[in-house]
């Protein structure tokens, strides 16, 4: 989006300048709200217009009010925000913007650019550039969810596709083979008009969105002369079926984009169609970059004696089994690490690593309630060397309870 973050200009609005006197502003006011009234437009525009009427009737209670210009020029429509400093009819910020939102001058209550069937989220429209080169049109932006074991494994995913393109019959004139246009009176034949947006409760944005009235072109024909295809639309809906491949390894952030696949406007670049990569929390597996952690449970026996077996399920569905062998002790949180079984890096064959984080299962109480048991464990396990206070003077003898232990 080609916005430049200007806040609402209220003479702009009334088309004055800042010094402007009383009597100016009411005769800029009068003259916009004539140009402006529903009343008086067709009945294709009477929703714009109605619109335009509004939020030229509220610049000019604002600017026309001494009080309320004065809060204006010094605090921006912020200040006319302020409840403490009033508003236009009591009208607060977000209310006005609503009322304007989508539309400036010359510009309308918002265009629909469906850009693909069932895809929500909307890109910015370019400006007009300064070089002579067509605008971009808007890009369609989609969250698109997957699992680890698809970034894992990668996947290719077909969707169907529902946007505009140009016209074939007229390509995009709208009118028939022969007929001249004119030159469109809402945009002066540009084929853009401005158009207000909101950004923050405080802020709008002014961006160039294609004309409403002559869909971008900057002409229109008469009603008898419009292109029979399109009924002087210039546009037509085309359903397809596209196909976008989540590469293996691809990250949470990640964009995919299909170029040039976004609604097509006369006189626009086509935008592109992006797929922003999101992805879901796995039960199991943990990632960090290319790198995967895991934790595996390891009985106390297996601890101590050693162990071969098949410790977990990898992504693809294979078996990871490893052996620890007896001579040494696995401790509780003990990390392993096996290389180049974490996730796959997108450039070669190559892979991170895979962390194994040891949960020790220690026996269960039915186990420990065995005096069998118990005399066997003193039997085999070494004595402890647990620090002696022999010669402390006083000794209490407590109680306890097991409980979670809670800092906060």
């Amino acid at each position: 989006m080609n916005a430049t973050g200007e806040t609402i200009d209220l003479y702009e609005v009334l088309g004055i300048e800042k010094g402007a006197s009383k009597a100016e502003v009411k005769k800029a006011y009068h003259k916009a709200a004539l140009a402006h009234h529903p009343d008086k437009q067709p009945e294709h525009l009477r929703e714009e217009a109605e619109i335009k009427f509004k939020a030229v009737s509220s610049a000019y209670e604002i600017l026309y009010d001494d009080d309320k210009r004065a809060t204006y020029d010094q605090f921006g429509i912020e200040g006319i925000n302020n409840p403490g400093m009033g508003g236009p009819g009591g009208m607060d910020f977000e209310d006005f913007i609503n009322m304007m939102g989508g539309m400036g001058m010359g510009g309308m209550p918002g265009m629909h650019f469906h850009g693909m069937h069932g895809m929500p989220g909307m890109g910015g429209m370019g400006g007009m550039r300064g070089d002579g080169q067509k605008p971009r049109g808007r890009d369609v932006v989609h969250q698109y969810e997957v699992t680890l074991e698809e970034v894992y494994k990668g996947k290719t995913v077909k969707f169907g596709s529902s946007r505009n393109v140009l016209c074939p019959s007229c390509k995009g004139s709208g009118g028939k083979e022969g007929a001249k246009p004119k030159d469109c009176s809402n945009c002066e034949g540009t084929g853009s008009t401005t158009s207000l947006r909101q950004v923050g409760r405080n802020m709008v944005t002014r961006e160039e969105v294609p004309c409403p009235v002559c869909h971008g072109n900057g002409k229109i024909f008469k009603e008898k002369e419009k292109c029979k295809k399109c009924k002087g639309a210039c546009v037509k809906e085309e359903k397809k079926v596209l196909e976008i491949y989540i590469p293996r390894g691809a990250k949470n952030g990640e964009k995919i984009v299909l170029e040039g696949e976004a609604d097509e406007v006369p006189g626009y670049t086509t935008g592109d169609i992006i797929f922003v990569i999101n992805e879901k929390e796995h039960e199991s597996f943990a990632r960090a970059n290319s790198d995967l952690t895991h934790a595996i449970k390891v009985t106390l026996k297996e601890a101590i004696c050693g162990f071969s077996r098949v410790v977990l399920q990898h992504l693809d569905g294979r078996g990871i089994s490893i052996e620890h062998k007896k001579g040494t002790m696995l401790q509780q949180g003990q990390v392993l690490k096996i290389d180049g079984e974490g996730m796959p890096h997108k450039r070669g064959e190559t892979r991170g690593d895979l962390y194994l984080i040891i949960d020790l299962v220690w026996p269960d109480e039915e186990w420990l309630a065995d005096d069998n048991n118990i005399a066997k464990a003193k039997a085999v396990l070494p004595d402890s060397h647990t620090p002696e206070f022999n010669d402390v003077e006083h000794v209490d003898e407590v109680q306890f309870v097991l409980t979670d232990l809670d800092v906060s």
